[in-house]
């Protein structure tokens, strides 16, 4: 079942966050995981919530997510984001389709 990767990032450093932005991509690739969105505009509905730069991204499985979150090649990137950005992440589980 799909698993969902969903970050609110407040970029600090854009100069900085410019690598990760780059380069995060491929490695979510190697472990199956696709953008669904990625920055665009956003409508508050309900609530207080004041989102930055919201990302969603699609795994295969919670597995392959948290692989992708615990991978060397990712470590690196998420180095360079902790210095440039204030984020917000969380992994959901997916349901399973019926009919």
């Amino acid at each position: 079942m799909a698993a969902y990767l969903i970050a609110d990032v407040d970029i600090t450093d854009a100069a900085a966050f410019e690598e990760y932005r780059r380069d995060v991509p491929a490695t979510e690739a190697r472990y199956g995981g696709r953008y669904i969105a990625r920055g665009g505009a956003t409508k508050v509905l309900e609530g207080d919530w004041e989102p930055h730069r919201l990302v969603i991204v699609e795994f295969p499985d919670m597995a392959s997510l948290m692989a992708w979150y615990g991978s060397p090649e990712y470590s690196r990137l998420k180095a360079i984001r902790e210095r440039c950005a204030k984020t917000r992440i969380i992994a959901l589980e997916g349901v399973i389709p019926v009919g």
